[in-house]
């Protein structure tokens, strides 16, 4: 193959007889014409012209084409001898999806279609032509070749729905909208092939709608559309394509009447007769009908009445029934036939939405409705219910309450009326049956579960002698009246006590109580009995509240009981008044404004007597009888520490017991340390005994022991085993007790500091008899707090 500068130019030829240069030509490929060749890849013949591309148009084939194969155009080269040029063709309908739609001749250059086109399938079709000599070398450029597939009217067009709905309201004024119809078509929409025109075919009556050719929107045409007439009009409607003269399509076009209120409702008939009973209401006297041509339900269908005229005290209602639209007449108030007989009601009928103006008005809109009153037993009726009187508490059997009587409304009928009770459940009154009159049976006790704040509630049946007989209740309330016949009570004070001295402490609180209830209750008055001068003189009252009072020394009193007698009034009507003894306990009190104990009150006041002080007094002078209790519970207490501990189980469960810490003495040691104030040989543990290596000899005296009684002490065996420890300590605090020389175990003294290494248990001999229970300590509670305690201590549990 020559260079490209050396190559001759190529001509390709059309089926049209067009022919293009430059390379690559396409020829015609149909019978009898003798194409022309163009070279649009080549320059120009005339020298020194440019190259320049061409554009080749595209080739139409039509779709539905069915000679087949069908020769579509020819490509040619001329850059090699004919037969020595092989020709081909790729892209979509040849080696891509659709397969096999277009195929060439490979030595001839021409190119068949070979199946039918659908152009709503695929519109056109963009292939490579290439040109190879026989060893495969490339000739020339690839060029492209379009196909474009012409379109037919193949295609139906097709509306959107097949049946449009459109609502309109009656009366509707001409040009309307009411709805649109749409349709579609798979042609070309560029050609008249999709060009879509609608038609209305049929409307099953007068033309009252149009359809727009183009858009499809229907609309009203004329007057005179009226739902009362007919609601629903159903249109046969048309598309066709070629600008209506092609393929058609139809479909259906329901159009409803919205209702309005262009007829007025009217009464079936001019006058109604009925009747009602009297004494009721809410009972139903008769129906009213009425017709009305608008939409059943609707509001231009709904009835509303209105009674203009004859029932002035609105005796009657009407109501509207929702299924039948009728109007209901019933007695909103009782009737009664002697006070009027007949009522001549005008009655008017109306819709919920109002009426269109140009609606021609009802010609019977209004009714005139009589009603007679029946006469009927009516039972007799109490002028006042409930009746509310009072009494006095405590009133006596006999005592009048009221006359609870009734009346007969039944003017014009003679009947007689008894009366009896219904509801009384003290039982406490008693009625009369021909008169009504009301009186007490019994007194009515003030704790009566019946009686609710005060008042008492009976109920009075009125039964008159009528065909059939009438019965009336009627409800009596008595209030009954508080009567001030309690003198007020003074309360207990507790601690009754004050102290000595007029600025110090609160003073006592007295309160009083009263069993009557307001106002015959407080506000007290509290004052020091006249009859006892030197009250006033020695004591003082200060009102706190409506109901306390408090009550001061005037000046410094001596301490002890004293007797005071007040004077407590209330403030009923007329007044109740009470005198009341009070004891009244002076004691001498701290700084804190509170009563001091025993032992406390004699170092306030400076007697600091000692324990052999106390016992010394009954065998010189005889002890005072304030001091006997104190001697009693001191011998109690020594009696008790003596008691020697004999169980063998004292080292279990008694180190948390807090018995053990109970005396406080001035004197404290310093725990298992203090070598000075005593010989702690015994606390220690027995193993560590014999390495002490403490001198032997006669150890110092108890200054609490009998003077030179010294008994021997017997020789303790060491224990041979840790069992045998609880034992040893037994032993030891039964010989420490009879032992002068050592300290006393039974002081329950609190050390400041125990030391390390103490293996032992608790050696307090206040709890060595637990199972000591011949004494009796209940008697100590009434000795004071102090006393209380060690009562609950040492007591019966």
């Amino acid at each position: 193959m020559a260079s490209r500068s050396q190559l001759l130019p190529t001509a390709f030829t059309l089926d049209h007889g067009l022919s293009w240069s430059q390379g690559l030509g396409l020829s015609s490929g149909a019978a009898g014409l003798q194409p022309r060749t163009l070279y649009p890849w080549r320059p120009a013949p005339a020298l020194g012209r440019v190259r320049r591309a061409w554009v080749i148009p595209p080739i139409s084939v039509s779709e539905n084409h069915k000679r087949l194969p069908y020769p579509l155009v020819q490509i040619k080269s001329d850059k090699q001898q004919l037969g020595s040029v092989i020709y081909s063709i790729q892209g979509p309908g040849v080696d891509e999806e659709p397969r096999g739609v277009f195929s060439i001749d490979k030595f001839t250059g021409r190119v068949f279609l070979n199946a039918i086109l659908d152009r709503e399938e695929t519109d056109r079709f963009r292939l490579r032509a290439f040109a190879l000599d026989l060893g495969g070398s490339t000739l020339e450029d690839p060029t492209d070749l379009e196909i474009v597939v012409v379109d037919q009217n193949d295609n139906r067009p097709a509306f959107l729905q097949e049946v449009f709905t459109g609502h309109v309201l009656e009366g509707a004024a001409p040009g309307t909208y009411v709805t649109r119809a749409e349709a579609t078509d798979a042609d070309d929409p560029d050609t008249d092939n999709a060009a879509l025109r609608y038609s209305i075919l049929q409307q099953g009556g007068p033309e009252l709608f149009s359809i727009d050719q183009h858009t499809g929107e229907i609309r009203t045409v004329q007057v005179g559309l009226d739902r009362e007439v007919v609601a629903t009009y159903n249109l046969t409607l048309q598309v066709a394509d070629m600008s209506g003269e092609g393929l058609t399509a139809t479909a259906s076009a329901i159009i409803s009447l919205d209702d309005v209120n262009d007829n007025a409702p009217e009464f079936t008939r001019d006058q109604l007769s009925m009747e009602a009973a009297e004494a009721v209401s809410g009972v139903d006297v008769g129906r009213l009908e009425v017709e009305d041509r608008d939409l059943p339900g609707s509001p231009n269908w709904v009835a509303r009445f209105t009674i203009l005229e004859g029932d002035p005290d609105g005796q009657f209602t009407i109501r509207t029934d929702p299924k039948t639209n009728e109007g209901v007449l019933s007695v909103a108030k009782p009737l009664d036939h002697e006070s009027r007989e007949h009522y001549e009601l005008t009655v008017s009928v109306q819709n919920e939405s109002p009426l269109q103006a140009a609606a021609p008005r009802a010609q019977r809109g209004q009714t005139t409705v009589h009603v007679r009153v029946q006469d009927a037993n009516e039972a007799p009726v109490f002028p006042e219910n409930p009746l509310r009187t009072s009494l006095a508490e405590g009133a006596p059997p006999g005592t009048p309450v009221a006359i609870f009587s009734a009346r007969d409304p039944d003017t014009q009928q003679l009947q007689r009326i008894s009366y009896s009770k219904d509801y009384d459940p003290e039982d406490w009154l008693q009625v009369d049956r021909a008169t009504g009159r009301v009186q007490t049976q019994r007194v009515l006790s003030p704790a009566s579960p019946f009686l609710k704040d005060g008042w008492y509630r009976a109920i009075i049946l009125a039964l008159d002698d009528g065909s059939p007989p009438s019965t009336s209740t009627g409800t009596l309330s008595i209030e009954i009246l508080e009567v001030n016949d309690h003198a007020p009570v003074l309360a207990p004070a507790s601690p009754s006590s004050l102290c000595s001295e007029p600025e110090q402490g609160p003073g006592l609180l007295l309160g009083a109580t009263d069993e009557d209830l307001p106002p015959h209750g407080a506000p007290f008055l509290f004052q020091l009995s006249p009859r006892f001068p030197e009250l006033s003189r020695n004591w003082s009252l200060s009102q706190v509240n409506v109901s306390h009072t408090r009550l001061r020394p005037r000046h410094q009193i001596p301490e002890g009981l004293h007797r005071l007698s007040l004077l407590l009034r209330d403030s009923g009507q007329p007044p109740q008044q009470r005198e009341q003894p009070l004891n009244v306990t002076v004691c001498r009190c701290g700084p804190d404004g509170a009563c001091l104990p025993g032992a406390a009150a004699l170092r306030a006041g400076g007697a600091g007597v000692s324990l052999g002080a106390l016992v010394i007094c009954p065998a010189h002078a005889g002890p005072p009888p304030a001091l006997l209790p104190l001697l009693v519970l001191l011998a109690a207490l020594r009696s008790r520490f003596q008691q020697q501990p004999r169980d063998k189980g004292l080292l279990h469960g008694l180190q948390d017991d807090l018995r053990d810490n109970i005396l406080n003495y001035d004197e404290q040691g310093g725990g298992e340390e203090d070598q000075d104030a005593y010989d702690i040989n015994q606390l220690r543990h027995p193993a560590e005994l014999p390495a002490l290596s403490l001198p032997l000899g006669r150890p110092p005296l108890r200054r609490d022991a009998p003077f030179g009684h010294v008994p021997p002490q017997p020789h303790r065996v060491l224990p041979s085993s840790p069992a045998d420890i609880a034992s040893f300590i037994s032993d030891g605090l039964e010989a420490a007790d009879t032992d002068p020389s050592v300290p006393p175990y039974d002081t329950a003294l609190i050390y400041d500091y125990e030391g390390d290494g103490s293996v032992a248990g608790t050696l307090s001999s206040i709890l060595s008899s637990l199972g000591d229970e011949d004494q009796d300590y209940d008697y100590l509670r009434d000795w004071g707090p102090r006393f209380a305690r060690l009562a609950d201590m040492y007591g019966h549990p």
